[in-house]
């Protein structure tokens, strides 16, 4: 592989209907980039010059919902990302993303992390997980335990943006969401285990990842993700560097909300620097209610801010002295 050339951003997208891959790039980027300017303005210019991209599989999943029966207006739901992102920008000072403005959100209720938090391990129990999961998401169902190849399409499209970053050498941070963090882990154990991807990108490494509203905590989930079955040596990924994990308060998508006991191993062997919890509250308010699992809500966090100035900042060691005795 060439050395570093430049630092890139690769967003990986959640599940749900989603708007044309430009317009969906342009609001995350636009969110990540209201928080730089908020908190570390000196920041913006490097910002600007990462290179950031989208591995994009929201045509999949409109298609699978909509075989499903679903119906989509894109034309509302950008409008309305544009809303919640406004709203969000309107925020001025960073310590005001806290409990108190939390509470004074619209439709704010912690009803579908509660159940979820109750009812997960109990429908494990009678192996009614998966029927729970479908029930609430298509998409995600049919992702973990489905029949057709829509886990591999959107594996595929996750892997090949990844590795077009690691041919240029860049110094990444890969930013996951929702979905899209078990799609984002699948692919980094592939490049890490599987003998065609391995030879070629296996020494490579993405220096940040940065998991939001990720249901990884989930055993029901967390034992459907590839490597799972393998003996320990061969379970997890090796191609992280430093794992930072953020989860907002009543977001349902992750109410195990702490991912650093999960993957312990991958610390007690040496796999990773650091897996690093952190827990958040979302102010996005979607369609007049409190959305906690809402991507512009996570982006323009400080939490999620700070991760990604301090990123900008740090260097990786181009190349380790050799030295002759």
């Amino acid at each position: 592989m060439s050395t570093i050339s430049s630092r890139s951003l690769l967003i990986v997208h959640g599940r749900d209907f989603k708007p044309a891959k430009d317009i969906l790039l342009d609001i995350s980027t636009s969110a990540l980039r209201s928080g730089v300017e908020r908190d570390y303005p000196d920041f913006v210019d490097a910002l600007d010059n990462v290179h950031k991209d989208i591995a994009y599989y929201g045509d999949l999943t409109n298609a699978l919902l909509e075989a499903h029966g679903k119906r989509y207006d894109e034309t509302l739901d950008v409008g309305d990302r544009a809303n919640a992102l406004a709203n969000l920008r309107s925020i001025s000072a960073r310590k005001r993303f806290g409990i108190r403005q939390y509470d004074c959100l619209p439709g704010k209720t912690a009803l579908r992390e509660f159940a979820a938090d109750i009812a997960a391990p109990a429908m494990r129990a009678v192996g009614l997980a998966m029927p729970l999961i479908a029930c609430v998401s298509k998409d995600c169902a049919e992702y973990l335990n489905g029949d057709s190849d829509y886990a591999d399409k959107v594996r595929e499209r996750v892997r090949s943006r990844l590795c077009q970053l690691f041919e240029r050498g860049d110094q990444i941070l890969l930013l996951s969401h929702g979905l899209g963090c078990v799609a984002a882990y699948d692919v980094l154990w592939q490049l890490s285990h599987e003998p065609e991807f391995r030879e070629r990108y296996g020494e490579c490494k993405v220096d940040t990842w940065v998991t939001v509203g990720a249901p990884l905590g989930d055993n029901s989930i967390r034992k459907r993700l590839l490597g799972a079955k393998c003996k320990v040596s061969d379970r997890f990924p090796t191609n992280v560097i430093s794992w930072h994990n953020v989860s907002a308060e009543d977001d349902y998508s992750c109410h195990d909300n702490t991912l650093a006991d999960d993957f312990k191993k991958m610390m007690d062997r040496r796999l990773v620097s650091v897996v690093k919890d952190y827990l958040v509250y979302n102010l996005a308010v979607r369609y007049g209610k409190s959305n906690p699992h809402s991507s512009v809500g996570y982006y323009i966090h400080p939490r999620v801010t700070k991760i990604l100035v301090d990123w900008m900042r740090t260097d990786r060691v181009q190349e380790i002295p050799k030295y002759t005795f």
